[in-house]
């Protein structure tokens, strides 16, 4: 399966780059992501919990960076195995283009599944895959981005927020670039 799209991030190209970089941006992007570990250099190591159709599996896996060009472009290639649910692998080229005062970027995935999952047929497995890819760059989105107008939780509202899930804009505001 391959799909392309992409997304304006208003955030300077450098801050979208450092963030592709980073585990925990990446762990808070991975939809059902439970341990992200290592490095960009090094490979990083994952564990990831899907449920596709009627299946559900805790996936092992690796993620690698490659055809790395400084604040341009890199190659994410994951690959991870479900047990008897079977095996799932893939790519994501992306490209880093100035926008603005944002960054457009740009993705070309290809996904491939073997085993109980490639038997449940091509529709459930491509609309999986699809959703999987918007779902993490959207996350991913978020995490650099920060919260849009009228996001802001409500006064009393703050504290259960605050232990729900990270919030928006985190990573660009550890780096000073909010």
């Amino acid at each position: 399966m391959q799909m392309s799209d992409e997304r304006r991030i208003d955030a300077p190209p450098e801050v979208v780059w450092a963030a592709l970089l980073d585990p925990e941006v990446l762990k808070a992007s991975v939809p059902g992501c439970e341990e992200l570990t290592g490095s960009a250099e090094e490979g990083f190591e994952a564990v990831v919990v899907q449920k596709v159709g009627p299946v559900r599996a805790k996936f092992n896996g690796t993620v690698t960076v490659a055809d790395m060009v400084e604040g341009e472009s890199l190659t994410l290639t994951g690959e991870g195995k479900g047990g008897a649910a079977g095996f799932a692998k893939g790519a994501a080229k992306v490209r880093l283009a100035p926008d603005g005062d944002g960054t457009m970027l740009s993705y070309e995935v290809d996904a491939k599944v073997g085993g109980k999952l490639a038997q449940l047929g091509s529709r459930i497995i491509d609309g999986f895959a699809r959703k999987m890819a918007e779902s993490f760059f959207a996350r991913f989105q978020e995490a650099v981005e920060g919260p849009e107008a009228g996001d802001a939780p409500a006064a009393q509202d703050e504290g259960a927020a605050a232990t729900e899930a990270p919030k928006k804009g985190w990573f660009k505001r550890i780096l000073g670039k909010a």
